[in-house]
């Protein structure tokens, strides 16, 4: 009897994922976005919009013409792989009158993640951040181990809500999230994003980047952080945190 030989159908989805499996930052360019660039806009926007729903979390929603005007105005980075295709945004955002500025808006397209992306696009809009507005303190606001790395890396420590831009339209940007009536709840001084924030003036670097290092190096002591972080935010109005969940 003749060998029967069954062939199976390539599975295309496990060879994209491989293939992308094994890239490296090299395959990238990241650079300051350029005014032709608005084309991506929508795309990125979008992305966005389906990061947060995904993580469960809520960010200052941006138009089109919003990020397309970051790239008009230079204040933006934006990053392609080598085939042309759209990886990776951020934007900077300036508060209470130039003195504090926040890189906004960091987005990886799915397909390019796991690459160090995200590292070079913080890195390269931090830069940018340092050219334009030398002696801003730069901050940012965030709950993933991920990113604490990166900002501690780049010599951001944690701090207190009060050390933060106390300007009104930044904190309308909360609005979006779930979380926003805990911040509400606590007159805005404290939530579940661990703030951090760079300040020329000191330069923390030592003290930021053994922070991070030991969150990367034992991740059962992010949860501590993070569970400890929870109880002190929901101890006087459990009612409100589990809300959330409904």
């Amino acid at each position: 009897m003749p060998l029967s030989i069954t062939l199976q159908p390539i599975n295309h989805n496990f060879f994209i994922f491989s293939l992308y499996k094994i890239m490296n930052i090299n395959d990238f360019i990241v650079q300051v976005a350029l005014p032709e660039h608005r084309v991506f806009a929508e795309e990125i926007c979008n992305e966005m919009a389906e990061s947060a729903k995904a993580r469960g979390t809520g960010i200052a929603k941006r138009s089109p013409a919003y990020v397309a005007g970051k790239m008009i105005d230079g204040k933006a980075v934006i990053a392609f792989h080598n085939d042309g295709s759209w990886a990776g945004f951020c934007y900077i955002e300036t508060w209470s009158h130039g003195q504090f500025v926040a890189n906004s808006g960091l987005i990886v397209s799915p397909k390019f993640r796991k690459a160090g992306l995200a590292h070079a696009i913080k890195e390269r809009i931090f830069e940018l951040s340092r050219t334009k507005y030398p002696k801003a303190k730069i901050f940012g606001l965030t709950t993933g181990l991920a990113v604490m790395k990166i900002n501690s890396d780049l010599g951001y420590e944690p701090v207190t809500y009060s050390e933060l831009t106390q300007d009104e339209e930044f904190w309308k940007g909360c609005q979006s999230c779930v979380n926003f009536e805990i911040l509400k709840s606590k007159d805005r001084k404290n939530c579940m994003c661990t703030a951090m924030l760079y300040d020329p003036a000191t330069q923390k670097h030592d003290v930021a980047k053994k922070f991070a290092e030991e969150l990367q190096r034992k991740p059962k002591l992010y949860e501590r952080f993070m569970l400890m972080k929870q109880k002190l935010i929901i101890k006087k109005n459990p009612l409100l945190f589990l809300s959330l969940f409904k």
